[in-house]
């Protein structure tokens, strides 16, 4: 059921890109999501096959190699994308976001570290919760450095999950949030954020702050998703989709394409799609007796929802 969740919701995702841009690109996008899809299955049934212990053995590989993809996007290797210096350009037309391969070793590197305390039916000791923070803080800070706000927030997800699972006692994990609420607040108050990612912030919290400027995203999807109503404008025939007025409708922003072409229950289906990719991730993190397959499960569970549709969702 998992796999056939994973599958059926690639479907949808690559039939709602392929609406959202076909009047400005054509079938590109209907063509390149397939053969994205094609690469990304042949890891999957290659780490399908591990063995549990195989998989611990390479994590301490997977996160060195996500961080120094992270590096290397800020040498002359990376390149710049509305503002991000998020990608690094491929031959034949593809490009590498290293920040979902820091995800992925993320997921793998805080259980390995965080496993050794739940075999002995402990709690994390401090200096593991302490090492935990300096591993999960290099891809964050790399990632702020780019600057992406999104993939950063994202990362923070999974590690947050694995510390409530490992059984990290509560004064370390209402110190992490109030670091979170510090970090919000210096975003704020100081130039650790550029102005553009401090008014992002505002849009998120308030997207009537300015409607015509950088609240102007956020306030069409709302207008596409509220003109769907509950069956849609049928597929191909969303007006704000198909005319471009809302940006970035190809990535971030698919999800206006489902609200207002599919209507709410279409809409509702992607997501249940993705919750039922959820339900069924943690509870194999539950049932297994291995506390490294344990984390790992709840690591992919609460990253995977806020990596997708951090934006549009």
């Amino acid at each position: 059921m998992l796999i056939a969740a994973a599958l059926i919701a690639s479907g949808p995702g690559a039939v709602l890109v392929h609406s959202a841009t076909r009047a400005d690109f054509g079938s590109a996008y209907l063509v390149r999501h397939p053969v994205n899809l094609g690469i990304g299955l042949l890891p999957a049934l290659l780490v399908v096959r591990l063995d549990r212990s195989m998989l611990r053995t390479l994590a301490p590989f997977v996160y060195p190699a996500g961080v120094l993809g992270l590096g290397l996007v800020l040498t002359p290797l990376g390149s710049e994308i509305n503002g991000s210096r998020s990608w690094i350009q491929l031959p034949g037309g593809f490009s590498v976001q290293p920040s979902e391969l820091a995800k992925v070793g993320l997921c793998v590197a805080l259980p390995m570290l965080l496993a050794p305390a739940a075999e002995r039916r402990q709690r994390p000791r401090p200096r593991e919760i302490l090492l935990a923070g300096v591993v999960t803080g290099v891809p964050v800070l790399l990632v702020m450095a780019q600057p992406d706000l999104g993939s950063a927030l994202v990362l923070v997800a999974p590690a947050l999950g694995v510390l409530v699972v490992s059984g990290a006692s509560w004064p370390w994990l209402a110190g992490v949030l109030l670091a979170g609420v510090a970090a919000v607040t210096a975003a704020f108050t100081t130039p650790l954020l550029s102005l553009y990612q401090r008014d992002r912030l505002t849009a998120f919290l308030d997207p009537s702050t300015d409607p015509l400027g950088i609240g102007y995203q956020t306030q069409q999807v709302r207008r596409a998703i509220a003109g769907g109503g509950w069956g849609g404008q049928g597929l191909h025939s969303g007006d704000l989709t198909s005319s471009g007025a809302i940006p970035f409708r190809e990535t971030d922003f698919v999800f206006s394409a489902a609200g207002e072409e599919l209507g709410f229950v279409g809409a509702a289906f992607v997501v249940l799609l993705l919750g039922l990719l959820v339900a069924r991730i943690a509870p194999a993190g539950t049932r297994t007796r291995d506390p490294f397959v344990r984390l790992v499960c709840w690591a992919v569970a609460t990253g995977s929802p806020s990596s997708r549709w951090r934006t549009s969702g």
